[in-house]
């Protein structure tokens, strides 16, 4: 591609797609040439958000507009929308970045069990790639159409991947608690993010029955090259952004504590995985703004047992960043570019 790429936005006025403006902005080999919205057509993307104002006040357009204008479009729309956009880009040879669930599922059948909804696209489901960076780069950049990975997800998969990698756990099954700010449920206002409901209240929701559970049993069981399952209890945070997942392992009976930190050497030469020292905690204040993911590692020695705390940022590493993460690949710039960015320090 050429080194300044057109980038457009379908779904720019919601969470995602905003926060893919604030980091497309500084940018240095993309140009946002288009960005749209179904019910803010005409309007400055500014009039919504006003920390865009004077720096990027683009007009919203409609989704077609992204399309006809764009060499890479992101999707940040809710599921079931997406497929038609992603079939015209694909006769387009143009790439097509879904924030959404629409290409993250390999099987039609857990598409349909957890969303309700069928593939009306069957044939354009065998080029999608599962779009977790560090894992699928390979296969990632070679590429043009990506289901980038929930946030519940990504924060998960990051976790666990070197213990199955390394295959240092004792069961396929996991017990994971993960704990989410409200952005995550998008911006249309619910009963559960009202802020007097939301305010100085935290508690569980969707507790086995979340549609994040067949994405993560998914990918785990690649990881692992065998069926695996998982108790996942997501709860809400009374906070913007963040989430910290908790994560316990069954440990092999000879694997020791040494065993555990040399399997996540793994991520020794990842830019964006901080695995922190012994004795730190991963906390979400700092990861905040920023694509990184931290975790921690605890071996609780009496039970034999794992503990591991990824935290991430939802709507930067857990949406516009790794979706801007696999861009880069897609297109050959360095994977960090337009991404360096670190939380505030207090």
């Amino acid at each position: 591609m050429q080194n300044r790429i057109k980038v457009g936005i379908i779904g720019a006025s919601g969470y995602a797609g905003a926060e893919l403006v604030r980091l497309l902005i500084n940018h240095n080999k993309v140009e946002i040439v288009s960005i749209s919205s179904q019910s803010y057509i005409g309007q400055p993307l500014s009039h919504l958000y006003p920390t865009f104002f004077g720096v990027y006040d683009a007009v919203l357009e409609s989704d077609l507009d992204v399309i006809e204008k764009a060499d890479v479009i992101f999707a940040s729309l809710p599921h079931g929308y997406c497929e038609k956009y992603a079939s015209i880009c694909d006769k387009q040879n143009k790439v097509f970045i879904d924030l959404g669930a629409d290409f993250r599922l390999d099987q039609e059948v857990d598409y349909q069990n957890w969303y309700g909804l069928n593939y009306n696209e069957k044939e354009l489901h065998s080029k999608q790639v599962y779009g977790l960076t560090e894992m699928n780069r390979d296969i990632i950049k070679d590429s043009k159409l990506i289901g980038n990975p929930g946030c519940y997800p990504t924060s998960i998969l990051l976790g666990l991947y070197p213990v199955l990698k390394s295959k240092i756990n004792k069961t396929n099954h996991f017990v994971i608690d993960s704990k989410s700010g409200t952005t995550g449920a998008g911006k249309s206002l619910s009963e559960a993010t009202h802020f007097p409901r939301c305010n100085e209240s935290f508690h569980p929701y969707k507790i086995g029955d979340h549609r994040h559970i067949p994405e993560i049993e998914q990918e785990l069981s690649k990881m692992q090259g065998e069926q695996i399952t998982v108790q996942f209890t997501p709860h809400l945070l009374p906070i913007n952004r963040g989430i910290v997942s908790t994560i316990y392992v069954d440990l092999n009976d000879n694997v020791s504590k040494e065993d555990v930190y040399n399997a996540y050497k793994i991520y020794d030469n990842e830019y964006f995985i901080r695995v922190l020292n012994e004795g730190d905690v991963a906390d979400l204040k700092f990861v905040k703004y920023s694509n990184f993911c931290d975790i921690s590692l605890h071996y609780d020695k009496r039970l034999h047992k794992l503990v591991v705390v990824s935290c991430i940022d939802n709507m930067v590493k857990g949406a516009a960043g790794q979706a801007i993460q696999n861009m880069n690949i897609i297109c050959g710039f360095d994977e960090t570019e337009g991404l360096k960015i670190v939380a505030p320090a207090f």
